[in-house]
Parts: structure tokens; sequence; C-alpha cells
């Protein structure tokens, strides 16, 4: 629990130092902001990233980094809402991800389970408790297996707030985590 406030007040604070001044009352992110959303969601620190690429499109960022257990590439929206995450294990070759929110957002409400077996409970449990949270605070938990790339996608709902976090299958090691 002391995680996850910890956590907000980082965002509230992040979020009160991006408004600028000067009689502009909009948000503006910059790239550097954009990076730190990549780096949080990936637990990587600022040491622990190199090669990295942070380049403006239109309408998002496509932000890309190596750390010593593998290679990220994002694209976040201008709004800092990651929009879709790539992830590759340097120690493996076909281990990739790339999925959209929204397409998480569909299989989720599609796989609705409550029974699950040993390794989708221990995935369960290492997002849980990441999050600083015990099944009992949660509902709608979720857990699938994605074959290809030996991760599981926990998905539950905490105070009126959708989390899906990935958790590799053989470590059960979170790999990253979206709220909202």
């Amino acid at each position: 629990m002391v995680k996850r406030r910890k956590r907000n007040s980082f965002i509230i604070l992040a979020s009160t130092l991006l408004l600028t001044g000067c009689g502009n009352s909009e948000l503006e992110i910059t790239q550097n902001d954009i990076l730190e959303v990549a780096r949080d969601d990936a637990n990587a620190t600022k040491k622990e990233c190199s090669n990295v690429s942070v380049q403006e499109e239109k309408k998002y960022y496509t932000v890309s980094f190596d750390t010593t257990t593998g290679s990220y590439e994002y694209k976040i929206g201008k709004d800092g809402i990651i929009q879709e995450r790539n992830y590759k294990r340097s120690n493996s070759e076909e281990v990739s991800t790339t999925e959209s929110v929204e397409e998480k957002k569909e299989k989720t409400k599609k796989e609705e389970s409550t029974s699950f077996d040993e390794n989708q409970q221990q995935a369960i449990n290492a997002a849980l408790a990441n999050a600083g949270l015990g099944q009992e605070d949660v509902t709608d938990i979720g857990c699938t297996l994605n074959e290809a790339t030996q991760q599981y996608t926990v998905t539950f709902n905490f105070q009126g707030t959708n989390n899906t976090s990935t958790v590799d299958a053989q470590s059960f090691v979170v790999l990253s985590t979206i709220m909202g």
C-alpha cells in the first residue's frame, strides 16, 4: 500500500510540474517525461538504460532503449498514455510482444475465469505484490499465458482502476504494469 501511495504521490507531483506558466494552462509533456513513463513501465532506472531513442511523431512518441534483460520499444501518446509496448528478452530470439492497450482491454472482457492453476496463481501473486496489494483487495482477476512469449498477462481491478501486468512465465518477475 505504501508503494502505491508513493507512486500516486509521484504522479500528482509529476502532473503538477508539467503545468506551464505564462498564462498557458495547457498540459505540456516533454520528451523527458515520455521517456520517464517508458522507464517506469519497464521498471528500469536511467543508469540501466542504453541506446535510448525518443522520436516525436504526429500523435505519439516512439521510445526505445536496451537494458541488461532485454530491449523495449514503446508507442506513447502525447497525453503520456502507453498505446503499444514491445519487449524482447536479450537471452531469447523469439520473445516479443506487441499489443495495443485496446486489444488487451478486449481480451480481458472475453477471458473471465475464476479458477487458476499453480503457475497462474504465482503470476497473480507477483503482479499483486508488485502493486502492494493482496488478492482480497482486488476484483475481476484474470490471468492468461501467451505461449509464444512465455509471459502471463494478469488483469485486476483496484478501486475502480483496471490494472494489467505482464509477468515472465519462467521467473515470475513483473515485466510491466499499466494502470487505467
